[in-house]
């Protein structure tokens, strides 16, 4: 099993807006929802590219601006983290089934290590962070990585992704896709199966997915 984080596991987005909004403000500009949209499920890199350029000041240091964001969301993170709905309880599953897990996220490790005071450091035996892959999503590097790490090939994998990016990446790799679309629309696909919650999703819909007889 791999797991996204932001979106997927934890309802972070939102505080996500909080930080890219209030360094817009600091910046004496206006984040709009269409670029705000776009940076979901993307790397940092490509976040502050898409922040800069929606500001009109390209010119501004992408190093900078992600160094503040940083320092916000890591706040913003451990003054607590919501379960997106089902999300515990399909991972909870999952573990007990004894089904080797991966979380993959385009987060950096040090967030992900304020994250994992929720999700639990247990959860997963590996955990691939966006700063620690040579090409973060939408390539399909880090899903090859999670899988390659946990000793599965990827075609047995399924993958439980919340934005067209993670899901880009997630095909690309070859591994079996769920889409459970939070902030944003996944478009239909072929090849990617779609929930509307994870509250409908536990160990007998995983097995389907995968064609694995009950």
């Amino acid at each position: 099993m791999l797991f996204d984080m932001d979106g997927t596991l934890v309802d972070s987005e939102k505080l996500w807006d909080v930080a890219l909004r209030e360094l817009a403000g600091e910046y004496g500009g206006t984040l709009s929802t269409a670029a705000r949209l776009a940076m979901i499920g993307s790397s940092m890199a490509a976040s502050m590219r898409i922040f800069h350029d929606d500001l009109g000041q390209p010119w501004r240091d992408p190093a900078v601006s992600a160094a503040w964001i940083d320092r916000r969301i890591l706040e913003l993170f451990r003054a607590g983290l919501r379960w997106r709905p089902g999300a515990l309880a399909l991972l909870r599953a999952v573990r007990a089934a004894r089904i080797p897990t991966a979380l993959v996220t385009s987060s950096g490790r040090q967030l992900v290590e304020v994250a994992l005071d929720t999700l639990g450091r247990d959860s997963f035996d590996v955990v691939v962070c966006g700063d620690e892959v040579d090409a973060a999503k939408p390539h399909p590097e880090p899903y090859l990585t999670a899988a390659r790490l946990l000793g599965v090939p990827i075609g047995r994998c399924v993958a439980i992704e919340d934005s067209p990016t993670g899901v880009s990446s997630a095909l690309a790799a070859g591994a079996t896709v769920l889409a459970v679309p939070a902030e944003v629309p996944v478009p239909v696909t072929e090849g990617v199966h779609q929930r509307d919650s994870l509250t409908e999703v536990d160990l007998e819909v995983l097995a389907a997915l995968l064609g694995v007889p009950q």
